[in-house]
This record gives structure tokens, sequence and C-alpha cells, in this order.
């Protein structure tokens, strides 16, 4: 198809505000899709995306439209997650489109994430479409929504589109927008090929299926290509479009998105962000690609089951290879086993990618508890990177310990300004400012911690302000702080797995916290088991889960005391014996305690 007639362009917005809904409605005034095939959320074709009703992976779909002009285009839509945890999704999406359809909630107005996912819009300089969605609640005010998009984007009020995903109204308008204002793709039609790798995964019979955006050249079936930056050959399978399941075509011209099952079996092989010419005639330059995606939450995952390590490590391939920021390396560890140390962008992130292992790979998995990323300078001069507790270097070794530090920004409404306030600096929040929006809105702006933030936060947060305030953060470097390694001992056993790096300030209330909890979570054994938290040789806290006891004087009627008291000592030798051999099994739910530890703390604190 002429370039002039194509139009790529994405759907950006904060969680919840419609982004889903509306790419189900133009799908259907288009008729890409059928009424009888069209159901709620189309694109997101995950069974969690379906039950969480959130999008987690970006999606493409390509619609053919016929105009007012009476031309008829082809539209190349790819549809992005809201959530933070997934920006960086958003941003491989928006690097290879044109144009962004922003899409407000009507009743809720500008947002946290509206807000970031402006901002990475407007570093690919794309056209803006601002959409004021929702129009048909009872809540909505289009015209408060319209003024402040008119603040934000500088353009008149009168360029917001009032729509209605849910009901289909100004779905028309919104198409016609994306053609007047979305630009066509550039690139060149004769120049040799490139094209961008924005997203991939794996299929058993097609091998890798990579997701591309061909900027320059055509791509055919029968063309032998190559990898970049890889450096390797390949010959495609199928070269095919998304309507929204995948379709073979012919070729791909310069400006298009569709995907190309590159038949390779091993994963490693293709990366986000690679550019895939032609063998015979490479192109000079690859495209820019992508940032490397910085983890910044670590847990152990370890399987349940030993003889699962090597599943656990396919599925984890896998997986990455659809996720560039899943990254995991192998982990031992005396409690769990092998495992491995994988790294997250957060904890929303950590729990969609245990959930997927479990569900799509069958996997019985126990998760450690999540920590941040620590730089250590030791006092012989070395740097240290420190992911897990296990790695911390004895205290005598140690000069400074630095953490990462995020800029927050906080949107709440005025009457819960308090409770925010409070939840930030009982984190160890530093204020930065406090910034009236509207009459009815603020935005707080601290500076914390990742350490405080990773752990039920944002959960904290959605229930001090009854679910209206909403986050967005981003990394602002590392800082000294005064921090310690606190000890779990189970039984005199050390549980490297329930290790924590905690503020100095904050162990003995986390300590205390973490025994309690476990003393009410380890099931109970035949002889006592004591659990202690400590610092260094210290301890700081200690609970005992009581032995069961048999009454082994159940068959003494009377007689001499003697003989009673030569069971019990015989009853107390093997109790002594028993704790010495005997081994704790310290259930999941256990590990998990550490993730509640902030609701226990906060409900007492309040």
């Amino acid at each position: 198809m002429d370039q002039a007639h194509i139009r790529n362009f994405s759907i950006i917005a904060h969680i919840d505000h419609g982004k889903s809904t509306l790419a189900d409605r133009l799908l259907e005034y288009t008729g890409t899709l059928s009424p009888r095939q069209i159901g709620e959320q189309v694109l997101d074709q995950m069974p969690l995306e379906r039950e969480r009703g959130v999008t987690i992976k970006a999606s493409a779909v390509r619609m053919l439209y016929r105009a007012e002009d009476g031309h008829t285009y082809q539209l190349n839509l790819l549809d992005t997650p809201g959530h933070v945890d997934f920006s960086y999704e958003v941003s491989r999406a928006l690097a290879a489109v044109e144009g962004a359809i922003l899409v407000v909630d009507a009743s809720q107005g500008i947002e946290a994430q509206t807000l970031a996912n402006l901002h990475l819009a407007r570093e690919h300089r794309l056209a803006i479409i601002p959409v004021a969605n929702k129009i048909d609640l009872p809540a909505a005010d289009p015209d408060r929504v319209a003024a402040e998009l008119e603040t934000l984007l500088s353009i008149s009020a009168g360029q917001v589109i009032r729509a209605s995903a849910k009901e289909g109204i100004g779905t028309a308008e919104i198409l016609e927008a994306v053609i007047a204002r979305n630009p066509p793709p550039g690139g060149d039609p004769q120049a040799p090929l490139r094209a961008l790798i924005f997203d991939s995964h794996y299929d058993s019979y097609k091998g890798v299926v990579s997701y591309i955006r061909v900027v320059d050249g055509r791509l055919a079936v029968g063309q032998r290509l190559l990898l970049m930056a890889k450096g390797r050959e390949l010959e495609p399978l199928e070269v095919g479009i998304f309507r929204p399941d995948l379709e073979p075509i012919e070729q791909l011209e310069a400006g298009e998105v569709g995907y190309v099952a590159t038949g390779l079996k091993e994963v490693r092989e293709v990366s986000v962000g690679d550019t895939l010419t032609e063998a015979a005639r490479p192109a000079a330059m690859p495209l820019p690609g992508y940032r490397p995606v910085k983890p910044m939450v670590f847990a152990g995952f370890y399987p349940a089951e030993g003889a699962d390590y090597t599943l656990l490590r396919d599925a984890l391939e896998k997986l990455r290879l659809n996720d560039a920021a899943l990254s995991f390396q192998p982990e031992n560890s005396q409690a769990l086993g092998f495992g491995f140390r994988c790294g997250f962008l957060g904890l929303f992130h950590m729990e969609i990618v245990q959930e997927r292992l479990e569900r799509e790979y069958g996997l019985n998995l126990l998760a450690t508890a999540p920590n941040v990323e620590y730089q250590v300078r030791t006092r012989a001069g070395e740097e240290v990177t420190v992911r897990s507790p296990a790695e911390l270097p004895t205290p005598g070794d140690i000069e400074e310990i630095r953490e990462p530090w995020m800029n927050i920004k906080v949107f709440s409404p005025v009457e819960y300004i308090g409770p925010c306030m409070d939840l930030v600096t009982s984190r160890r929040g530093q204020f930065e400012k406090l910034e009236y929006l509207d009459e009815r809105r603020v935005l707080l702006t601290y500076q914390m911690p990742l350490a405080e933030l990773i752990v039920d936060f944002y959960d904290q947060l959605k229930s001090r302000s009854r679910g209206y305030a909403s986050l967005d953060y981003e990394l602002i470097g590392y800082r000294p702080a005064d921090l310690v390694k606190l000890e779990i001992l189970v039984n005199q056993e050390p549980v490297d797995a329930l290790s924590m790096i905690v503020h100095r300030d904050q162990a003995y209330a986390r300590g205390n916290a973490l025994v309690e909890r476990l003393s009410e979570l380890i099931p109970r054994q035949l002889f006592s088991i004591p659990i202690q938290a400590a610092v260094g040789s210290r301890v700081i806290a200690r609970e005992t889960i009581p032995a069961l006891r048999k009454n082994v004087l159940a068959k003494c009627y009377g007689g001499d005391v003697t003989r009673k008291r030569k069971l019990l000592e015989k009853q107390k030798a093997g109790k002594k014996r028993l704790k010495k051999v005997g081994r704790v099994e310290i259930p999941q739910e256990a590990f998990l305690a550490l993730l509640k530890l902030g609701d226990t703390e906060s409900s007492k604190g309040g």
C-alpha cells in the first residue's frame, strides 16, 4: 500500500482509563472483527489480562478504514499497558509508531501515568490526539478534562475528542483524527531492508515469532535475513500481519507492521530492539533500538520440587523472549536448594511473572522476599553490587552501603492529602513540593528509598485514598544509608531465604513482627522450635513454638511416682535428640509473610 495511506499509532493512558475498550470499538467500527467476534478486551489475549482487567503485554492489530475523503487507509494499532511497572512495554510500542491517542477518563482527569506516558510519547516526537473518554458516566466532566488537556498540551479545548468507548460515541471522530493529525510513516521503499523488532513470542511450531515494524525496503517470504546485532542469518518460515490473530501474507512493505516466524528454536538468538536486514544486501547502519531496561526489584524463584529446576530455567528463557525487563541468574540457597535470582521492574511485574510461570508452564514455585539492588564499598576499596542479602559482605568489611532512591509523584484528591503524606513520611520519604492542579486535586512530590516503595506501598496508598490516589516514580540515583542484614534463625539454623536488608532504625520492629508471624505460620513439631531475629551476632527478637506433647502418663493409674518420672525423662531425652536431628519445613506462607509485614506495621501504627 502507498505509504501516504498508512497510519501507525498507539493508545496510551493511565491504568483503567479505557484503552482496551477503545481498541475493541475501533476494531468493531472498521469491520476488522464482526460484532459476534468482539468480546471485552479482544487484544488482551492472556487469561491473566482478562481476569485482572489490565493490559500486561502491548499488542498489535491491522485495520482497514474507508475515510471521509474516499481513500482506504491501513491503520496499524499498538495497544499498550497502563501500569507503572510496564512503562518499558509502552516505550517499545511508541518507537514503532508516529502518533498516539492519549485517553483520559472524563471523571478522573489527568493522572500519574497519563503524564508519564505523555512524556514518553513526546520523547519519541509523536503526534498526540487527546480523547476525553467515559463521557457517559454520571460523574463525567469532559469540559474540565478538556481544559486540563488544553493547559497540558498547549492546544485548544475544541481539539479534545469527547468519547465513550463503552457506548461507541466518538469512534468515527477518533479514526478521522488519526488520519488527519497522525503523519504517515517515513522510510525509503527502495533502500536495503531495515525492520525493528519491537516484541517476540515463542511458538513450538514456528520457533521465535518476532513482531516487526518495517522502516526501509520490503520483507518477503523466501528472502534470507540477517539479525544485525547477533550476526545470525535465517530464512523466515512465514511473514504476516495481525488481524488480531496471525494472518500470513506474501510481503511487508516500508511503513507496515507485522510479524516474521523465524524458525529459530533458541530464544536467546533474537533480542528485542535488534534490526532485521536482507543477508544479500544488508543495510549499512542498524536502527537505534532500545535502551536496555534496568530491573529494580530482585527475588529468588525456587521450584517446590528440585527435579523441576530445568523446567523453570526453560520457562524463564521463553518468558524473557517477550519480556525484555526480566533478568535471571542461577542461585543456590541452603534452605530451598537450586533456583534463580530474578530481576523485575516492580512488585506487580514480579507477581505477573510468577503467576505466568505457574499457569502457563505448570510450575509450583517458592518465591523469596523481594529486595532492591545495593551498592557496597568495602574497606578494601572494592565496589560490590548486592542483589540478595546472602551477597552482603560481613559488617566488618563494609565501609558504605548505598541504596536506590526514587522521585515519586502522588496525585490525590484534596481530602486525602493527610493520609497520603503520613504514609510517605512513615516510609522515610522526604517532602519536595505540593502543587494544586485544580480546586479538587493535588500533586505531591517526594523522594524516598525504593526498598520502602516495593513492598505494599501501592496497596496502602490505594486503601488510604479509597482508590483515588495514583502513583508514578523514577530512579534518581543511589544514596548512603545505615543498613543492616536482618537474619532469621529457625531452630538455631539461619534461613538465608528469609533474611532481609533493612534500615537500622527499623530492624527491631521488622524482626519482632516477622518472628511473631512465623511463629503462627510454621507448624508445631514434637519438639519446641525457637524462632529468632538477629543483626550480626545480636538476637533482637525471639518467639518459641511449643512442642506437641504426647501424654506418656496416660497408661499410669496411680503407682510409684518414680515410674512416672522415668517415662517423662525418657520423653524429654527423645525430644532433645529429635531437636538436634529434626528438620523444620517452612511453608510458602512464611515467605509471603515478609510481603505482608508492611500491612501489620501500618495497622499498628494507625
